[in-house]
């Protein structure tokens, strides 16, 4: 596997006007802020315009990945030996997590990464119990700002959620 490469790909992908703004989320952005663990894809989130049918046609990236002879694999597209699957942005949180990205460069590959905050909202959001593993380590890792946290669970109907994270797992 070479993540460089995968990068480079996505990286010409977006020049060439396959779509616009992209961050990598998931486990792979979580590993950069915390210790690694186990994951089997590259989750790249994009901003995509529905049709008028409401509907996201990942036809293009099909398509120009195709042309290039990186093959569909699972719920993604195999590009340089990393499975990557092409998310839409497709809440408010994943959005604002998409618009404030931060840029980063990756074995000298300019990319963009979600925040550790709105990875942990994120993580509140979905609340499977691989999420709460992932926000001890984020709590216990990361020097993540609990004041920016706050701030993004309050935007999008999360506070709740952190108080009984904080409850349940935090709790002594």
């Amino acid at each position: 596997m070479n993540f460089e490469k995968t990068l480079q790909v996505l990286g010409r992908m977006q020049q060439d006007g396959v779509f616009g703004k992209y961050a990598i989320g998931g486990a792979v952005a979580a590993f950069l802020y915390i210790e690694p663990g186990t994951t089997f894809d590259l989750d790249v989130f994009i901003a995509w315009e529905t049709g008028a049918s409401g509907l996201v046609d990942l036809g293009p990236i099909y398509r120009y990945l195709g042309d290039k002879g990186y093959q569909p694999q699972r719920e993604g597209i195999l590009i340089e030996g990393w499975e990557v699957q092409f998310l839409p942005a497709g809440s408010a949180l994943e959005d604002e997590a998409l618009e404030q990205a931060i840029p980063i460069e990756i074995s000298r590959v300019p990319t963009h990464i979600f925040s550790r905050e709105h990875l942990m909202a994120i993580c509140l959001k979905t609340g499977r119990p691989k999420d709460h593993a992932r926000l001890v380590q984020f709590v216990e890792e990361s020097g993540f700002d609990e004041a920016r946290l706050l701030a993004i669970a309050k935007r999008h109907g999360l506070e709740h959620a952190w108080e009984e994270f904080k409850k349940r797992f935090l709790s002594p």
